[in-house]
């Protein structure tokens, strides 16, 4: 079982910067992929950005503004987004799989357990 909590979610005006972090339990957060998606009001979960072993993988809509990362001595993952648009306007969740291909990252059925979701709104 592997339980996830957000954080760093928050208000930023367009252009600006927010690190979200994800902190999980368990002794084995190294042996999880790790991914991010969002979900803005009336529309379907997106995927945002994943990582696993086999490295990264990011959706047209944030390649090049937002970076993926992780700290396994402390089970953490990181979303690290810049130039923030208000169409980044979203719930941002955090999810875990214990085996996933990235090529498949951005579907949510292929992750085992999700956070609870922080807030990020990008409004001037």
């Amino acid at each position: 079982q592997v339980q996830l909590v957000e954080s760093g979610g928050g208000s930023v005006q367009p252009g600006g910067s927010l690190r979200l972090s994800c902190a999980a339990s368990g002794r084995t957060f190294s042996s999880y992929a790790m991914g991010w998606f969002r979900q803005a009001p009336g529309k379907e979960r997106e995927f945002v950005a994943a990582i696993s072993r086999s490295g990264t993988y990011y959706s047209d809509s944030v390649k090049g503004r937002f970076t993926i990362s992780r700290d396994n001595a402390k089970n953490t993952v990181y979303l690290q987004m810049n130039s923030l648009k208000p169409e980044d306007t979203a719930v941002y969740y955090c999810a875990a799989a214990y085996s996933l291909y990235l090529s498949r990252s951005y579907r949510p059925n292929e992750y085992d357990y999700w956070g609870q979701g922080t807030q990020v709104t990008v409004s001037s």
